[in-house]
Order: C-alpha cells, then sequence, then structure tokens
C-alpha cells in the first residue's frame, strides 16, 4: 500500500505460544439454526488443507480454524498474545520436527491462528512451541487521521494493494464488502481480541440466511459496513472497518467465518475498490518466491 506511516517506530516482541490442542465436553453435540444436533471438527490443534485463498465455507466443520491455533497456557501472557499479535506477523515453530519453519499470523480467535505451508503443518502437533514476532499495534498512518489501525503488521501494509487516493481518502482493495446484518458474535468485545462472526455464510438454512457470503475465503481483505472497530466492536451508521477472514465455517446461530479488524474510521476517509484479488495469499507468494531465492543461491 502506498501510503506514509510511522513503521520505522514501532519496535518488535518476541511472543512465546504452544499449537493448543482441540477441546470439548462432555456433552458434544451442538445445535444448528435447524436445531440439528452436530458434532464436527473446529476450533484449535492443527487443521490441514485449508490456507489463505481457499474458501472460508463448505466444510463439515464447526468455527473452523485454518492452519495451527496457538495460544500460551499462562492466562495474562495469553492475552498479551492475543492483543499484540498482528495480521502477517511472522510465525517460527521452535520445538518438534517442524522446528524452524516459518509462517505468518492470519488472524485471531480464540487463539492466534498461523498458516504455514501444508507439508510443515504435517509435521506439527499440540505441544509444539511457537514463536511470534509481534510487530504491529502503533501502527499510524499520518495522511489519514480518521483511520486507526487495528492488528496490522507492517508487512501486511505494504503487501496491500491501494494507498492515498487524488482525493486524499485511503484505497483499501477488498474481495468482498459485508452489510451491517451479517455481524455476529464479537459485537462488543475490544476489536485486538479474537474477531467477528459473520451471520451470512451457514452451512445450514438455505438461501434465506447467505446473505450472498458464500464465497467468501480465508485471507480475503473484507470491507464491514457501518462498523466501527476503533475501540471495541460496534454499529454505526457511516462507518467502516476493513478486516481480513481469518476463521471458517460455523454453524451456530450469530456465528460463522470471521474477519480479524485492521482498520477502522468513518466511510467517507476511504475509498473501496473492489478486487476479488484482495487476498493474504499475497503474503504466501511473497514467502514462498524468498525461500525460492534461498535455494537458488545455496544451490550456486
Amino acid at each position: 500500500m502506498q501510503v506514509t506511516s510511522n513503521a520505522s517506530q514501532l519496535v518488535t516482541q518476541v511472543l512465546a505460544g504452544e499449537v493448543w490442542p482441540p477441546l470439548a465436553d462432555r456433552h458434544g453435540f451442538r445445535v444448528d439454526p435447524d436445531g440439528h444436533a452436530f458434532l464436527l471438527p473446529g476450533m484449535g490443534g492443527v487443521t490441514l488443507g485449508v490456507h489463505c485463498g481457499d474458501p472460508a465455507t463448505g466444510y463439515a466443520a464447526d468455527h473452523l480454524e485454518p492452519g495451527l491455533s496457538v495460544r500460551h497456557r499462562d492466562l495474562a501472557a495469553n492475552y498479551a498474545l492475543q492483543y499484540l499479535s498482528c495480521v502477517g506477523n511472522t510465525v517460527t515453530v521452535t520445538s518438534g520436527p517442524a522446528a524452524g519453519a516459518s509462517g505468518f499470523v492470519i488472524g485471531q480467535h480464540a487463539y492466534v491462528l498461523c498458516d504455514l505451508p501444508e507439508a510443515v503443518l504435517r509435521e506439527v502437533t499440540a505441544g509444539d512451541q511457537v514463536t511470534v514476532f509481534a510487530v504491529g499495534q502503533g501502527l499510524a498512518l499520518p495522511d489519514h487521521p480518521a483511520v486507526k489501525v487495528k492488528n496490522c503488521s507492517p508487512r501486511l501494509l505494504a503487501a496491500l494493494d491501494g494507498g492515498t487516493g487524488p482525493d486524499g481518502t485511503l484505497q483499501v482493495h477488498v474481495a468482498a464488502r459485508i452489510p451491517a446484518e451479517a455481524i455476529g458474535a464479537g459485537a462488543g468485545m475490544a476489536s485486538e481480541y479474537a474477531n467477528t462472526d459473520l451471520m451470512g455464510a451457514y452451512e445450514v438454512g438455505g438461501e434465506e440466511l447467505s446473505l450472498g457470503l458464500h464465497g467468501l475465503r480465508i485471507g480475503d481483505v473484507v470491507a464491514l459496513a457501518d462498523q466501527d472497530h476503533r475501540y471495541g466492536r460496534g454499529y454505526r451508521e457511516g462507518w467502516l472497518s476493513i478486516g481480513v477472514i481469518s476463521t471458517g465455517s460455523g454453524r451456530l446461530f450469530g456465528h460463522g467465518p470471521g474477519p480479524s479488524t485492521i482498520m477502522s474510521g468513518p466511510a467517507e476517509a476511504f475509498t473501496v475498490i473492489d478486487d476479488p484479488g484482495a487476498n493474504l495469499a499475497v503474503l504466501r507468494a511473497q514467502a514462498q518466491a524468498v525461500l525460492r531465492a534461498q535455494a537458488q543461491e545455496e544451490y550456486a
């Protein structure tokens, strides 16, 4: 994104976490909006086969968390991990067979969610240690003082298309526009914690519950209409929040694929540009290009 920022003033903290196992209770089953009981995988652990650029819906899953689900066993340290980890931060596995492999943060949910190459994910298991190089909280855009930046690493900011437009607004490319009526669980919470579930992409209920959101992909950059996420999350007409889809299929009423907030401000401060390619897959492509270049240097 072609925009002036204070990225040079930010500091990086090294945060620790571990891959947290999926959890359940003795009741097992939950109930979907039509009253049907289900028992499906979703949160926690290592989820294979779902990466940035892949569909967010269409899975036999509930509260799907792609890649690694990471937290810290100390509650206060876990809050720091949630609040300070930003989308695009580098993540490195530090124990187990995959030690040394890296990926990046794609957002927050009950855990910090991390996308790594599929071959790496197959070598990771619950309990493996993970390091997050946290940088981004405090990021600001001096030419756009009305826009509050949230959970956005300088790496992500640089990778996003857009920037300061001729009219002085902040141009942001988005893969989808989300109506205010889709906002579900997560409203009222701090926008640095977890994400905002979208109610309009259920795996059940038919078209009357879809709101046209079944085409969302993991990693999509989206615009949330009439949402003020500067100091919490709530409805405010004429405001706009930008998020990144970090979770997938959900079957509970009020839940669904969810974006982690990266920007918020009055709608007039933005120019939203529809772009199907606006997705965190660009970060995966950059990482793969770096690995190829390193391999070529070693071969040479």
